[in-house]
Formats: C-alpha cells, sequence, structure tokens
C-alpha cells in the first residue's frame, strides 16, 4: 500500500508529464545530497525545487535549508501537499505563458 507522501508524488509526476516540463527526481542516500527536494524542475527557463509532503508535515531542517538555498540562488520553491498539488498545475501553465525564457 502507498504511503500519502508516494501518492502526492505520484500526482506530482503526472501533471509534469501532462505539462512536458522537465524534472529529475534525485535519491537522497549516502552517494547523494540529503535533503535535497523530491523533484528538480526546470520550466520556461526557471528552476525550482518542489518537496512533497502529506497533510501537515514540514520539511525537515536540513530539507528547509535546501530550499532556501535555492531561493537564494535565484530558484523558486514549493512544498506540495494533497491541499495545493492543483496550484502546481497553474503555477506551470502560468509560467509557461507569462515568464518563458525564449
Amino acid at each position: 500500500m502507498a504511503t500519502p507522501e508516494v501518492l502526492v508524488k505520484k500526482q506530482i509526476r503526472r501533471i509534469l508529464n501532462e505539462e512536458e516540463v522537465y524534472y529529475a527526481m534525485p535519491i537522497g542516500t549516502g552517494y547523494g545530497n540529503s535533503g535535497v527536494p523530491d523533484f528538480l524542475v526546470c520550466c520556461a527557463g526557471y528552476f525550482f525545487g518542489i518537496e512533497a509532503k502529506a497533510g501537515n508535515n514540514k520539511p525537515t531542517t536540513l530539507q528547509e535549508d535546501h530550499l532556501y538555498r535555492i531561493r537564494k540562488s535565484g530558484g523558486r520553491t514549493l512544498v506540495v501537499n494533497e491541499t495545493n498539488i492543483n496550484e502546481l498545475k497553474e503555477l506551470i501553465q502560468w509560467m509557461k505563458k507569462n515568464l518563458s525564457a525564449e
């Protein structure tokens, strides 16, 4: 049985695929960077990180640090759960329409 967070990630992947947006899902292991957002995304020339959470769960201190460093470097960040998943699609569509780097 899938955990609630896995279901949120599945919905995020579906939206990113439908919108034909580039993304990568890094694996936080001993060989990678722990705390990196669940999704690293490029849309309309902009980089952003998406951290998936379920319910009222919040990013850990390490995850918050990575999100802060992305914003400090000029990127954007999102924490997505079941309650705001639809905002992700709206944001992507807005970015494509208004921020295209081409």
